[in-house]
């Protein structure tokens, strides 16, 4: 589709006679009114192309199917509900594209009604928001399908099936807000952050569990193993006792790592955080000059059970014993 310029002239037709900015955005202004006649242009087109002829065209003579007047339609958009007319074929085989049978929502309408749910409202609340902000009645049954339907996304997206391999994978938690019966409480979410052999970041799993313990996480690691996880190489945790076990016993091979940040506070316990930061500094310059740094070449081994696994390369001057 090409840009259409919207020349002077066209503003200044549209523009005739307004006087307030009602004119524009009230129940009968310029902008439903152009939202109205845009559709219904844009379904007459989709007519025009299922029919393979213009109206009124004689070409259409004796072809089998041909226009077959209007319905009447009231669609919910962003700035309310706006009457729309349909057109129709005689076979009744048109299938419009850009509101489809049955649809009475505009695109952008429901993620409205999501956000809102998001943020906590409740059914009732969101019904009157809507109500009060757009002049439109929502059923409270509307909008439970709505969020439902993202909730069906949601669980598809928890049992997706994962890569069999991923070189560095990140167990943590985020508190956050979310409002349960009423009140807002601070949650932990549980994330199990994944790294692809091509350095890509992929959300694996959220979960939410009233108490973090070994055997939450255990079966965390039995659902990413059942969702076609085969080996972990680095598991990044934090430092809670029996985690490390409740990994290797689902991923055996797999070599455990306490996140820096909880290093650094074990290390650092009651020290200010200036002194933390000198001797941090003091390490990293004496680690720094012995160091070389290699890109991981990610090239393949095959273990003796036969699974597939990613090996890092060796650093340069470690066969010959340096540090």
């Amino acid at each position: 589709m090409t840009t259409t310029t919207l020349t002077p002239e066209l503003l200044d037709q549209l523009l005739a006679g307004y006087e307030k900015p009602e004119d524009l955005t009230g129940d009968d202004g310029l902008f439903r009114r152009l939202k109205k006649a845009l559709i219904e242009r844009a379904l007459g087109a989709e007519l025009t192309d299922h029919l393979g002829y213009e109206k009124g065209d004689p070409a259409g003579r004796g072809s089998g199917n041909s226009r077959n007047g209007v319905s009447a339609k009231t669609v919910l958009t962003d700035d309310g509900e706006v009457q729309i007319e349909v057109p129709r074929d005689r076979a009744g085989t048109f299938e419009p594209q850009l509101i489809g049978k049955g649809q009475t929502r505009f695109d952008g309408f429901d993620d409205k009604i999501i956000s809102l749910y998001a943020r906590g409202m409740t059914v009732r609340e969101i019904q009157g928001h809507l109500a009060e902000l757009y002049g439109t009645e929502v059923s409270p049954d509307l909008i439970s399908k709505v969020t439902d339907a993202v909730l069906d996304e949601v669980r598809d997206w928890q049992n997706r099936p994962l890569d069999p391999v991923y070189p560095v994978v990140f167990f943590d938690a985020l508190r956050v807000k979310i409002r349960d019966e009423g009140t807002v409480k601070n949650k932990a979410i549980y994330v199990a952050l994944g790294l692809n052999p091509s350095g890509e970041k992929d959300v694996l799993g959220l979960w939410i569990e009233q108490t973090e313990g070994a055997k939450f996480w255990l079966k965390v690691m039995n659902d990413l193993k059942a969702r076609g996880l085969n080996d972990i190489l680095i598991a990044v945790v934090d430092g809670l006792k029996g985690f490390p076990e409740a990994i290797t016993s689902v991923f055996p091979q797999t070599l455990v790592q306490t996140c820096i940040v909880h290093l650094i506070r074990t290390a650092f316990p009651s020290s200010p955080g200036k002194t933390a930061r000198r001797s941090c500094l003091r390490s990293r310059q004496s680690i720094a000059p012995r160091t070389q740094i290699r890109p991981w070449s990610g090239s393949r081994s095959s273990r003796p059970n036969g699974e597939s696994v990613i090996r890092r390369s060796a650093r340069p001057g470690a066969e010959h014993g340096s540090t």
